[in-house]
């Protein structure tokens, strides 16, 4: 017990050890440090010595980084200009060496993807919503003309980040995206750097990714469609951010190929909570799309494609599109449970479609007859009254007589439950 307790407490130890050791190599740089002024090669020199000295040394645990990071960003930001424009490019080209800095440090210290998810993935994610946040504001200002140069020398660390052979790979496309949609914007840039990767043989994941982005971008829909077609379900995940991107006038054959995807995807992943995770992000990117170009037979393919996890949206859809039939048939497959239907709902399909509820009703009469027990068979009484009811507004009372005979005969021996049928004069005393 004792041992255990140890080791729990070890890693808090470290944490507090490094942060005091982090907080006081900070304090002796900002001793030296002050406003640095604008020049690319002495921004980036300083970050990365900055991460060197405070994160990155002796055999670093995945636990401390995210203590040590902290420490670092707080001597990143020290030495930020005043003006705020200046600010934002020196903020962003910051958390650009950052995410770089971080991923040499998790492969350097042989991280795996498990530990780095564990304790400090939020940080990369950290940053991307940062790059986000600093090219939007970047994007909308009219920009000096100082800074084309720092934002062409940016442009060119940024494709090694994406051809490297570093893990994490979602985010580091995503770094790429977000940049080159959002600041990279000079169609020579995108030509130039469309053409290295289209050099690239063997093209990873990421550097298929990237491409693909550069020929949306370039409004070279085809070839974008062309290069995904022969990637397989890694890639399928990629989409959002495009139909995020795109307009309605473009966006249709992706949505197609995109959930021609689905399905595959949801069976290579198959973990429950990742592939629910997926449904919910699919449905509400499908959503506007389809609803505004009258595509639903898109969104309900989708739908159809990713049961069971989708069953809740799709059983929504049908019954509000008056599609009663398909709802049976889909409570059908998934196993129907009578009592998790609403009175409301019930009282519309009486109205509306009162066969539906026909086989519903059976099963689920079935159901409370296989319970064995005096309650069950009340329940299964109520329910045949409500079927009677059902089979006389349809006319069908022949039927309705010919069920109740057959079912009281096969179940003679169940007492109890041909006395409830009495008590609720089913059948006669």
């Amino acid at each position: 017990m004792q041992s255990w307790v140890d080791e729990w407490r070890q890693p808090l130890r470290e944490k507090k050890a490094a942060k005091s050791f982090g907080l006081d190599r900070a304090k002796d740089l900002l001793k030296t440090a002050g406003y640095l002024k604008p020049d690319y090669q002495t921004w980036t020199k300083a970050f990365r010595e900055s991460f060197d000295q405070i994160v990155a040394g002796g055999n670093l645990k995945p636990y401390l980084v995210n203590e040590l990071f902290g420490v670092y960003t707080r001597r990143l930001k020290a030495g930020a200009p005043f003006k705020q424009e200046w600010k934002n490019l020196y903020m962003l080209i910051g958390a650009v060496i950052s995410f770089e800095k971080l991923l040499e440090l998790s492969m350097k210290h042989e991280h795996d993807e498990a530990s780095v998810d564990r304790y400090y993935r939020h940080l990369f994610q950290n940053i991307l919503d940062d790059i986000e946040d600093l090219s939007n504001r970047l994007s909308v200002q009219s920009m000096p003309f100082a800074f084309d140069e720092f934002i062409e020398q940016l442009k060119d660390d940024t494709l090694p980040l994406l051809l490297s052979d570093f893990p994490i790979q979602f985010d580091r496309v995503h770094l790429f995206r977000l940049l080159w949609s959002d600041l990279f914007k000079k169609k020579e840039w995108r030509e130039d750097v469309k053409a290295q990767l289209m050099q690239v043989e063997n093209k990873n994941l990421p550097a298929a990714a990237g491409l693909v982005h550069l020929h949306i971008l370039l409004r070279e829909d085809e070839e974008a469609l062309a290069l995904l077609h022969p990637y397989d379900e890694e890639i399928t995940p990629y989409f959002f951010y495009w139909l995020e991107l795109l307009d309605n006038k473009r966006m249709e054959p992706f949505v197609v190929e995109f959930v021609a995807r689905i399905k595959d995807y949801l069976s290579w992943q198959n973990d429950y909570y990742a592939c629910r995770s997926f449904m919910k992000m699919a449905s509400r990117a499908l959503t506007p799309f389809c609803t505004e170009a009258n595509r639903l037979d898109l969104y309900e393919k989708a739908l159809v494609q990713m049961l069971p996890y989708s069953f809740h949206d799709y059983e929504y859809y049908l019954f509000e599109k008056k599609e009663y039939e398909k709802w049976m048939e889909l409570q059908t497959y998934v196993g129907f449970n009578f009592e998790n239907v609403s009175k409301e709902r019930i009282k519309m399909l009486t109205a509306e479609e009162a066969p539906v509820l026909l086989p519903l009703y059976h099963q689920a009469i079935q159901a409370d007859i296989d319970g064995k027990n005096r309650d069950a068979y009340k329940q299964a009484v109520r329910k045949l009254k409500k079927l009677r009811a059902i089979y006389k507004k349809m006319k069908r009372i022949d039927d309705w007589n010919l069920f109740l005979e057959m079912l009281l005969v096969r179940t003679k021996r169940l007492r109890a439950f041909q006395e409830e049928c009495k008590r609720g004069k089913l059948i006669d005393a």
